[in-house]
Formats: structure tokens, C-alpha cells, sequence
């Protein structure tokens, strides 16, 4: 950035906005970058929380900031999340769980030449005829309902080394994250206007509604859907992906938990007649919603449709329209917009958070330096890499409507809706078994979609061939004896420590006492 101090200011608080301040400050420090960050939060815009889950990335950020894992659970209301649960997705009474773990990185199953490996254990469990998910650590304890850690005395201790993810009310987590962040000025204020340079167009200085101003270097726009600065201001425009994305309409409700059963370790997405619900476990409650298509159902006719399938009244808190896509730039001039600023698909994937914090991770590693001083180039560099990235969020959730329902709505999206990438990756599963090499990583090897995530969907709907996975086991006996053994030794481990494991309410109520503690390994 420029000589001497920086102001940067990030306009907006909740989750993301305090993400940013934790993440630019955080590598601000270690880069030795003198930066002053100012958070602009208005107490007078209320932040609704209706149940958010993550995925492992958020974890990682927990343990890169230093933040104890017990403390925020206990303080944020958090809940473990091993996957999603889709229920009715291909057709009604079928079910399949996608757990965020991959036994193809456990040291037994890497034990082949380099390249060997990849996906070896999935292409096996096709082959076998049994379901992706029980090769999976995470399976095991979804089907079980567990916590990912047993305990010695009182120190949690995990069951395998891969990491979960969390079930929120994003509020309360915006909330926790403002009050142990330090060295970040807060200002409580709503900002009106954008004071901007004449010849250049980059923002000079925030005009609030009492008239005060804010000046600054650079600015960050986590004002959700208001999108305050990078909208308003700088002229961004929305893309759509409507054309690939049917639903368009969200009723989020409240459901009490059901004291006799554990509390679900896995976000529940189940298919309904014009879209999905998602119910998302909190400690104190689940957040649920019917995302659904207005072009094929009212919101009096899905109200009652979740009655009949929830078999209980529900009252919903609001019936939102929504238009899924994403901003034509994410950074213009010296303003970045991150979270529903810059973006917004349905929630069936955890994208928004993960989005946000690989935009973030993506921004400091390699556009920090230069963000005062960056041209044009520089900053197409950033948007291309976020437009390629929620273009594949875009894709991977196109891919979940090509199930066998055949109601009006579905035979829609599976087929007006199917864009080209899905249609070219179905045509690739009638021949070929998918593995790592077959997708572009993002860049600098950042977290994205890889097969690991697509083996559970394109299994639970039955795109993939068992005579393909089959025959390409049988082109490598070697392989494929050493998939069964690696296999077996592998469910043969979860199962011992499933059972070694907590409950998944038990490890909240001890978390909650502050009778456990967690060391990072």
C-alpha cells in the first residue's frame, strides 16, 4: 500500500465485515503493513440471524486468528457440521449425506505412486456398490449423530484430523467477533453519500448521515444487499444467474429442537415440490427456510406445503425475493465488496461465508501490496479469479437439480435450468470416474470445489456408472487391493472412534459449562 500509514475502512459489521478486519489486520501484522482499520457498523440497521453453516475454511480462520474454539461456541450458540443431509433430491423418500471430509488424504490411502490416489476410495465404493458417504469419517458421525471429538479428563480430543464446520446464527457470530476484536476503530454511524476524487473516481472520503465525513485509503463494502458503495457508488452491475438457478423466493422460520433426539451434526437440505428447505442447528433452536420458485407455487401455497410435510404450523418471519448472480466487478477502484455485497446463490452450499473468506485469502496473498496503487490490470486479475470462483459455486449447484422428480418445478430445472457444465459433466461420468486432476484449482491452491465435493452429489442422484468405476478398478489390481484394504482399515477406524465420540448435544453442554477445553494441534 501507499508510504506511511494506511486508512483502510470496512463499511458494514456482521460476519463478513469483521472477517475482513480480523483477516486484513491479522496479515497486516505478520507482513509488518502499518494500517489503521476502521469498522463503520450503524446500530441502527438490525442484523437478522436465520441459521448460517460453513464450511471447514471457517475453522481454519478460527485457528489462523488464535481463536479458542471452545470459547466460541459456548459464546456464539454454534453447532458442529460434518455436511449436508439431502433428502427427496432424486426422488422422494431417498437420501443421501454429503460429508466435507476425504479419506483419499489419509496417510494409508496415499500409500501409491503420486497421482494414484486420487479419488482412489471413491471410484472403489462405486465399484462395491455401497454409498460414498460410508467411506467417510464425517458419515459415520452424521449417521450417529456425534461430536468430532472424544474426551481425556477434560481435554477434547479429536477423532480423525480433518476439519468440521459450524452451524451459526450469523448475528451472534458478527457480534462475538466485534467484541474480541482489538486495535479496530469502531464508528457507530450510517453512511449517506460517497465523496470521490474527480479525475480518478475513487472514494475520498465517507458522508454520513449527520453530515460528518470519513476519509480514507481504501474501503470495503460489506453492506449486504444494500451494496452502499460498490452499488450505489461505483457503478458495479449485477449479473444474474437465474437462468441456472430456479428459485428465487426464501420463507425462513424457526423450529424448536426436539428434546428427545441429539441435535443434527449436519445441515438438512430437503426437496420439496418448487425448491428445498434448509433447516440449520443452532444450540438454542433450528433455522429453517423453504427456498422455493414463485413462477411454479405462491407463498400461501408454500407455507402450506411445509406445514403438511413438517406436519406443525410454522411462522414465517419473512418471504423474500431474491435475484441469485454475483456483481460484474468486485473491486473497483479503491473500493472491494465482499459477502452479499459482492454476491448472493441460494444457501444450499455454504457458499456465501467460504466465498468470503477465499476472496480474502485471495486478496491478501497476492493483491494487498498494491491495493492503493493498483491499475486496471491488477485489479481485472482479482475479478476474473471471483467471477471463475462463484461461477463454479454456480455450477456445482446446478448439478444438485438433475435428480428423476418429476413435479412441474423439477422437470423445469433439470431441464431449462441444466447450463453446459453440467450437461458436459454428466456426459464425462457416462465414460470416466472424476478425480482431482480432471478440475482446475483455484488460484494459489486456494479452497474451492474439487471431486471430493462432487462424488456425494453425482452418486446420491445416480450419475455415476458402477460398470465404469468397475472396469477402471480392474485395469489396476494393484489399486484396486489396495482400495479394499485401506477401505476396510478405514471404516473399521471410524466406527472405533464414533463410538470413542461424544453426542453431539453432551460436547454443547460441556462446551457450555466450561467443563472442556481444546489445544490446536
Amino acid at each position: 500500500m501507499a508510504e506511511g500509514r494506511t486508512r483502510l475502512v470496512v463499511v458494514g459489521g456482521g460476519t463478513a465485515g469483521w472477517i475482513a478486519a480480523l483477516m486484513l489486520q491479522r496479515h497486516a501484522a505478520s507482513t509488518n503493513r502499518a494500517i489503521d482499520i476502521v469498522v463503520v457498523e450503524s446500530s441502527r440497521i438490525p442484523t437478522i440471524g436465520v441459521g448460517e453453516g460453513t464450511t471447514a475454511v471457517f475453522r481454519q480462520v478460527l485457528m489462523d486468528l488464535g481463536i479458542d474454539e471452545t470459547d466460541f461456541v459456548r459464546r456464539t450458540g454454534a453447532t458442529v457440521k460434518f455436511g449436508i443431509r439431502h433428502k427427496d433430491w432424486r426422488r422422494k423418500g431417498h437420501c443421501y449425506d454429503g460429508p466435507i471430509d476425504d479419506p483419499n488424504l489419509l496417510a494409508l490411502s496415499r500409500q501409491l505412486m503420486p497421482g494414484e490416489q486420487q479419488s482412489m476410495l471413491h471410484i472403489y465404493a462405486v465399484a462395491t456398490g455401497r454409498s460414498v458417504a460410508d467411506i467417510h469419517l464425517f458419515g459415520e458421525l452424521m449417521q450417529r449423530r456425534k461430536s468430532p471429538f472424544g474426551l481425556d479428563g477434560d481435554e477434547l480430543v479429536p477423532a480423525g484430523p480433518f476439519q468440521h464446520a459450524f452451524h451459526f446464527d450469523q448475528a451472534k457470530v458478527g457480534a462475538y467477533l466485534r467484541e474480541i476484536t482489538a486495535g479496530v476503530e469502531l464508528i457507530d454511524a450510517e453512511v449517506a453519500e460517497l465523496r470521490r476524487d474527480a479525475e480518478t473516481g475513487n472514494i475520498e472520503a465517507l458522508v454520513m448521515t449527520d453530515g460528518t465525513e470519513l476519509a480514507g485509503d481504501f474501503f470495503v463494502d460489506c453492506t449486504g444487499f444494500r451494496r452502499k458503495l460498490i452499488g450505489e457508488g461505483m457503478g458495479a452491475r449485477w449479473i444474474s444467474y437465474q437462468d441456472h438457478l430456479p428459485v428465487n423466493r426464501a420463507m425462513p422460520f424457526w423450529l424448536d429442537h426436539d428434546e428427545t433426539e441429539d441435535i443434527a451434526p449436519f445441515t438438512l437440505a430437503w426437496a420439496q415440490e418448487a425448491g428445498w428447505m434448509w433447516a440449520v442447528p443452532t444450540q438454542e433452536r433450528i433455522g429453517c427456510g423453504y427456498v422455493y420458485s414463485d413462477a411454479f407455487t405462491t407463498p400461501d401455497e408454500a407455507k402450506c406445503e411445509i406445514e403438511r410435510a413438517l406436519g406443525r404450523e410454522i411462522e414465517p418471519r419473512a418471504d423474500l425475493r431474491f435475484d441469485s448472480g454475483r456483481l460484474d466487478r468486485a473491486w473497483i477502484g479503491n473500493c472491494l465488496a465482499l459477502g452479499l455485497s459482492s454476491s448472493f446463490l441460494e444457501p444450499l452450499e455454504a457458499t456465501s461465508i467460504h466465498g468470503t473468506i477465499v476472496q480474502l485469502m485471495l486478496f491478501t496473498r497476492f493483491f494487498f501490496d498494491k491495493a492503493c496503487s493498483a491499475d486496471d490490470t491488477t485489479r481485472q486479475r482479482y475479478n476474473d479469479a471471483v467471477s471463475r470462483q462463484l461461477g463454479d459455486f454456480r455450477d456445482f449447484i446446478n448439478l444438485h437439480y438433475v435428480g428423476e422428480r418429476d413435479e412441474p418445478f423439477w422437470r423445469h430445472a433439470r431441464g431449462e435450468c441444466m447450463n453446459e457444465a453440467t450437461r458436459d459433466m454428466l456426459a464425462f461420468c457416462t465414460e470416466n470416474m472424476p478425480r482431482r486432476a480432471d478440475f482446475q484449482p483455484f488460484p494459489g491452491d486456494l479452497p474451492h470445489i474439487n471431486e471430493q465435493l462432487f462424488y456425494p452429489v453425482l452418486d446420491g442422484l445416480g450419475h455415476l456408472q458402477r460398470t465404469v468405476a468397475k472396469s477402471e478398478m480392474a485395469a489396476s489390481p494393484k489399486v484396486r487391493a489396495h482400495a479394499r484394504k485401506a477401505t476396510d482399515a478405514h471404516v473399521r477406524d471410524y466406527k472405533k472412534a464414533a463410538g470413542n465420540c461424544l453426542g453431539h448435544r453432551r460436547y454443547l453442554e460441556l462446551v457450555a459449562e466450561g467443563a472442556v477445553s481444546f489445544r490446536w494441534q
